[in-house]
């Protein structure tokens, strides 16, 4: 998060998509542009995950995020990959060009994303409400 942030970026964790499903990380620029991460603590985690690919429809941008020794040749080559760790984060890939969001999806991505914002800091300021 650290590091998208210091790129400028808004960064929600568990950023939940039109479909229910939640992605790790959501970023979003200045420009609009989204960015999904998908944190992989292993290769087991990455094996058997299938969701993965179902959020590339849902964002400009895609990222694995693992730690050192996360064996990366598993990843698919067209991903981008992350690597962190508690104190630094290292693009490694970029990722392919996925296919351009359109303008009605980019627009309920934006306001899915800033009504889940707005809604985190509301429960922090009043969590009885």
């Amino acid at each position: 998060m650290a590091h998208f942030q210091a790129c400028g970026q808004a960064v929600l964790p568990e950023y939940v998509l039109p479909t229910g499903r939640r992605a790790d990380l959501m970023c979003l620029d200045k420009k609009g542009r989204m960015t999904i991460c998908e944190i992989k603590s292993c290769r087991e985690d990455f094996c058997t995950d299938t969701k993965w690919s179902s959020y590339l429809e849902f964002c400009d941008e895609f990222f694995f995020v693992v730690d050192e020794w996360f064996p990366v040749e598993i990843l698919p080559e067209n991903q981008g990959i992350i690597k962190a760790d508690a104190f630094q984060a290292v693009i490694l890939r970029q990722g392919g060009e996925l296919t351009s969001l359109a303008p009605a999806r980019r627009k309920t991505l934006l306001q899915k994303f800033a009504f889940q914002a707005a809604n985190r800091l509301n429960r922090m300021i009043v969590p009885e409400a």
